[in-house]
């Protein structure tokens, strides 16, 4: 009887040892989960890992490179949820519309601390860089970087970028930065942080700079934007606000996807929504009068030949 209480007692203390054991592993291993979720969208999309100093931050690429000295199209990815303590991402929705991306040129850049860390191993990624400093003068310094080594590295040309929430803030602010870059998408973007912040009852995002200022600088890029009927993140007023702003032009182009949020619903969509023409159409109307997106696809577009990279 006291050996078989023994056998019982070894039991349940080896079985507790098992699940602390799991539970540890559990913990330690998550970030890896999470590079793992992004090397298996990337992988069929033959995207290859490469991570780019660009001071003060080491950022995490994905890249397709099949024609040197053409045009590449660069996504940039959000923020994580609030909520989470990581900064990585569970899902990267921009790298998951990166993949259904069927141009020649093709990278994806994470933001900072997402993957990787800081350029000197002696520095920890601060919080800011996820929330008041997300678009900071060292954040937006450090995708011009990146861009000058990718350019630099494959014989880049010109870039169109794409954005996807915060990542729509930053790409519009080096869209006003470049003078190489052809045109600019967002998709759910922050253009406009002080009333996102206002909206969402958040602090402010102080130390970043606020892409609604570069508006007017932006009349000439072709532009196009998407936003969710359905996100409660970044709604409606957030792009109204940018576009506001903007002085009257015919290159700016917007769409109010009705059945997407701001997590879901777009990345089935996109390679419908990456072929609509982002061009200069010739009537000139004032922005702040068209405002009103769309819900669906807009009908009889002008046609319009796609640029198509010139073979080095």
């Amino acid at each position: 009887m006291k050996i078989n209480k023994f056998i019982d007692s070894l039991s349940i203390k080896v079985g507790i040892l098992a699940i602390l054991t799991l539970g540890g592993c559990i913990g330690t291993t998550y970030p890896y989960m999470r590079t793992e979720t992004a090397q298996r969208i990337a992988a069929p999309a033959w995207m290859i890992k490469r991570d780019i100093s660009a001071s003060p931050f080491v950022l995490r690429a994905y890249e397709r490179i099949h024609n040197r000295g053409g045009v590449a199209n660069i996504y940039i990815e959000g923020e994580n949820s609030k909520t989470n303590s990581s900064k990585t991402p569970f899902n990267p929705i921009a790298l998951h519309l990166a993949s259904k991306d069927k141009a020649e040129n093709v990278i994806y850049i994470a933001r900072p601390c997402q993957y990787t860390g800081m350029l000197s191993v002696s520095d920890k990624c601060n919080n800011s860089y996820s929330n008041e400093a997300s678009f900071s003068e060292d954040v937006i310094e450090s995708y011009n970087i990146a861009l000058d080594d990718i350019s630099k590295r494959y014989n880049i040309r010109a870039f169109n970028l794409i954005g996807y929430s915060g990542g729509g803030a930053i790409a519009t602010l080096l869209t006003a930065k470049r003078s190489d870059i052809i045109s600019l998408r967002t998709v759910a973007g922050i253009l406009d942080h002080d009333t996102y912040t206002t909206l969402l009852k958040i602090p402010d995002m102080s130390e970043s700079i606020n892409p609604v200022i570069e508006a007017v600088t932006l009349t000439k890029v072709p532009q196009y934007h998407f936003i969710g009927g359905r996100d409660n993140i970044v709604p409606p007023a957030v792009i109204h606000s940018f576009l506001q702003s903007m002085p009257p032009t015919n290159c700016v182009q917007t769409m109010l996807v009705q059945e997407a949020d701001h997590n879901t619903g777009w990345v089935d969509k996109w390679p419908d929504l990456l072929e609509l023409p982002v061009s200069c159409y010739n009537n000139t109307k004032n922005i702040s009068e068209t405002i009103i997106m769309a819900p669906t696809m807009p009908q009889n577009l002008p046609k319009i030949v796609r640029e198509k990279p010139i073979k080095p």
